[in-house]
């Protein structure tokens, strides 16, 4: 497998939110020269944001096949054809504009650092999430798509309650300073249903009230950590599939 061309530099790359649509994120990651883009749902303002800071796309990384994740891929590569499509090979007849296919346990360079490929299917057969490790030894940065959100999960299109838990499971043993980049900002109504389930959480209410604020001051929720979801993310906390799919189930009918 051939890795994207990446720029090597020993600075920490810089991650940049950018919302588009209703709810969903963009990330842009750059080291002041060139950029990788997570989950494109949009080209325009993707587009004009690597043209106002004079950056060059190198990568789009894709966690899954649905359209609020890929839409913008092609009017990227129009502008910028030599850019690599990263995302999951044996999903190519739904992402067919891939050109680095990977899977579980696949390893890139970008930007000068490592980034590890893991499966995490449980919201698509095919989910597959992106950790930008840290070579100095902290937890890096995880875009985790649409498996886990701040204070959720995502719903079970294709999965099923064993795979989602399993892949909760395995984004939970990442380091607990590991940075959470999820796609969405569905935040505070996790939240609220999260405190609906368990008031005598105190955690999660106070979780709750800080996140009531942050959206009031117009600022994103992302990113998480794996420790706060650990804490206050009811899903990373179900002891099995059985107890998961009960929570998921309460959760689909908030």
């Amino acid at each position: 497998m051939s890795p994207p061309p990446a720029a090597t530099t020993a600075a920490a790359p810089r991650i940049a939110t950018l919302p588009v649509l209703r709810d969903n994120y963009v990330f842009v990651v750059d080291d002041g020269r060139q950029a990788v883009v997570v989950d494109p749902a949009v080209a325009g303002p993707v587009i004009r944001w690597l043209e106002a800071h004079r950056l060059e796309l190198v990568a789009v990384l894709q966690t899954h096949h649905h359209n609020d994740h890929i839409g913008g891929t092609p009017g990227l590569l129009r502008r910028w054809p030599q850019a690599a499509v990263v995302a999951a090979r044996d999903d190519r007849a739904r992402i067919p504009l891939q050109t680095v296919g990977v899977a579980d346990g696949d390893r890139l360079t970008l930007l000068g650092r490592p980034v590890e490929v893991l499966a995490v299917p449980g919201h698509t057969r095919s989910h597959i999430a992106f950790h930008l490790i840290d070579p100095a030894g902290g937890g890096g940065d995880l875009f985790c798509g649409d498996t886990l959100f701040a204070g959720g999960c995502g719903r079970l299109f294709e999965g099923t309650p064993q795979q989602m838990h399993a892949s909760l499971q395995r984004l939970a043993a990442l380091p607990g300073d590991t940075r959470v980049w999820c796609a969405h900002e569905y935040t505070t109504h996790n939240l609220r249903w999260a405190r609906a389930v368990a008031p005598q959480d105190a955690a999660i209410q106070r979780r709750l009230e800080e996140v009531l604020e942050t959206r009031a001051a117009g600022r994103p929720t992302i990113p998480s950590s794996i420790a706060l979801e650990r804490s206050t993310n009811l899903f990373l906390r179900a002891p099995d599939a059985e107890a998961f799919a009960r929570l998921r189930r309460s959760r689909d009918g908030w």
